[in-house]
Formats: C-alpha cells, structure tokens, sequence
C-alpha cells in the first residue's frame, strides 16, 4: 500500500494515527487503529520504498470508552485504551520493533481494572514482558473513610516467552476476567 488509507477496508475508519520510525532508518512509519462497528484492531507498518508494508496486527475491544492513545518514546509503542462500562479497564501495552523478526515485540503491558463509581475493588497487574517480572496489586473500598485501601505488591513471574502485536494477552485475561472454560 502506498498510503495509511489504503489499510483501511471499506467501511472502516481510522480511530488514531501516529507516525514515528520503529526501525531507525529515518523513515516515517506508521501505528493507528482502525475499525468499523464490531471490530477494532492495531496496525502497525514500516515505510518501504514509496510505500508501506504491515509489521503487526491485533485485535482491541470493540467497544472502548474513547479513542486509543498513540504515542512512541525512544523508539517504543506505547497504546493506551481504556474499556468497559462502569467497571472499567485501562491497559497500557509497550511494544518494541524486532528487526530480526520483522514484527513489533510486546516488551510490558499494564491493565488496571476498577469501578468508575467506587462500587467495588479493583487489581493492577504490570509486567515485563523482557524480564518475567510482574507486579500486582488490589484494592478494597474502605466505606468508613471514603478511600481505596491497597493490598501489599506482590511480585510473580511469567514466562519470558517472545509475544508480538498479534499474540499479546487481552488486558481482561490479565485482569482475571476474560473468558474462562467451566
């Protein structure tokens, strides 16, 4: 394609867009989601020549509470989202471009679920994907004084297995309430 539209199928529209270079070759790429009704998706693309090749998709809820929030620093995607009704989940997702590969690298991911009308607790997870690291938290609504009480920071690993755009964990999984076999 030889232009950021061209990505975009008929009947879709394009959310946000950001123009950064992932690859240092000082060429603008691209980073924007896209979507139509019941889909939403992150693309990702490197300029080639005069025009655009695709590095990375993946799939984002549908039904967000507001645009996704592009923004790149040293090179890194950061996208904010944030998602749900009155109990809410913000995520924010870190990926890196991996030459090697050719496919944008998950490098950390935050996801805080939480009542946007202080009915009930909520649980931040943050983890490096590089390092295996994650931290979680909850929270409890202390009803006497009118605040959040917040659990000690627990520390866990996960495995340091490789994700990309496409493969990267929805924030309602990390959260603990995506979908769950009975």
């Amino acid at each position: 394609a030889d232009a950021p539209p061209r990505f975009v199928p008929e009947g879709w529209r394009m959310e946000t867009k950001l123009e950064v270079d992932f690859n240092a070759d000082g060429k603008a790429d691209i980073a924007m989601v896209i979507r139509n009704d019941d889909e939403r998706w992150l693309l990702v693309a490197l300029a080639e020549g005069k025009g655009l090749k695709r590095i990375g998709l993946g799939e984002l809820d549908p039904y967000p509470l507001g645009d996704a929030d592009l923004q790149a620093k040293k090179g890194v995607l950061l996208v904010t989202d944030l998602t749900g009704g009155t109990t809410a989940i913000q995520s924010t997702y870190r990926y890196r471009y991996e030459g090697a590969t050719g496919r944008m690298q998950l490098i950390g991911d935050d996801a805080s679920l939480y009542s946007r009308t202080n009915s009930h607790g909520g649980i931040e997870v943050s983890t490096n994907r590089l390092t295996g690291v994650r931290i979680t938290q909850t929270s409890e609504p202390d009803e006497a004084k009118g605040e959040y009480r917040f659990s000690k920071e627990q520390r866990s690993t996960v495995p340091k297995d490789k994700l990309y755009l496409e493969t990267a964990p929805k924030p309602e999984d990390t959260v603990g309430i995506g979908d769950r076999e009975e």
